[in-house]
């Protein structure tokens, strides 16, 4: 018998692992609310393990994240009274199991940094999820995707065949049951039609510290800028490109003396440490989504 690899491993100790109910939950501000979250878990038995709350002064807004062990393991009684308990408080409320593993798809080009650290990652055991399907515009992954054991989808895509191509898209994340999406380097405006069509979370990753150089070819407009910092920057996916809630951003120190070839290779450092940081918070349901901002608890 072949020796149980790292990711099994996790995958067993995790499996073993009794269930916890992670919430994230935000609204107005009021006296109490800290108080009357922990009662109502100590009421019903649970646990509380983590707890960490922030207040937006100027909008008066109350966010939370309150991780508990609900009693005897009834993980699906406490998620449905919890949100009815939220909206009591006039609060929206997520509520999310730590043992359920997220089924997520990669898009991909013809880079393979970014999809190259995810997977391995994954195979690490880093993520309570389960990497299940890449779909590309281009066939030159597609060995690679094989190689790691993952279905490889290719669908073309033209500006002539994008409404077509993207229908193609979501209909094989359906099938496949995907509840994320992670663009690794994939270099296509997704539609306002895919976006409401999937209808779920889209991770990105864009090649500079947004919102400057948003678009193509940022590193060659940080070069012609003369810029000191480059950088890259995950975000949600919307219908505004590159102007989605900024989960995670880094920074590297570029001077004179280099080229934009020096850019890009220092940009891919920076790319998959910033895409790993930020799907690894969502995983982990850490990632609060505000208007057009995040708290991310850590």
């Amino acid at each position: 018998m072949l020796p149980e690899s790292k990711g099994q491993a996790t995958a067993a100790v995790a499996a073993a692992t009794p269930s916890t109910l992670v919430a994230l939950l935000h609204g107005p501000d009021q006296p109490g609310l800290v108080a009357r979250v922990a009662g109502w878990i100590f009421e019903r038995g649970g646990n509380i393990l983590h707890a960490d709350q922030h207040r937006d002064t100027e909008a008066g807004i109350f966010f939370q994240r309150i991780e508990w062990e609900p009693a005897n393991g009834d993980a699906s009684a406490d998620t449905s009274a919890f949100h009815r308990f939220a909206a009591g408080l006039g609060m929206q409320a997520r509520v999310a199991s730590s043992t359920h593993r997220t089924k997520v798809a990669v898009f991909v080009s013809k880079a393979d940094h970014c999809f190259h650290d995810l997977i391995l990652r994954s195979r690490a055991g880093d993520y309570t999820a389960d990497f299940a399907l890449v779909v590309s515009n281009h066939p030159d992954l597609g060995p690679m995707a094989a190689g790691y054991g993952l279905p490889f989808v290719h669908i073309p895509v033209t500006a002539a065949t994008k409404a077509e191509a993207e229908a193609r898209q979501i209909a094989v994340l359906r099938d496949a049951g995907i509840e994320l999406v992670i663009l690794a380097r994939y270099m296509q405006v997704l539609s306002n039609d895919f976006l409401d069509g999937f209808g779920r979370p889209v991770i990105n990753i864009h090649h500079s510290f947004l919102p400057a150089f948003a678009g193509g070819r940022p590193y060659h407009q940080a070069h012609s800028r003369g810029v000191k910092l480059i950088g890259a920057t995950a975000h949600y996916a919307t219908r505004d490109l590159d102007e989605g809630p900024i989960i995670q951003q880094d920074v590297a120190r570029v001077t004179h003396r280099h080229a934009v070839e020096d850019l890009v290779r220092k940009g891919r450092d920076l790319e998959k440490t910033v895409l790993a940081q930020a799907v690894r918070w969502h995983l982990e349901t850490r990632v609060l989504v505000y208007g057009n901002k995040t708290v991310v608890f850590d």
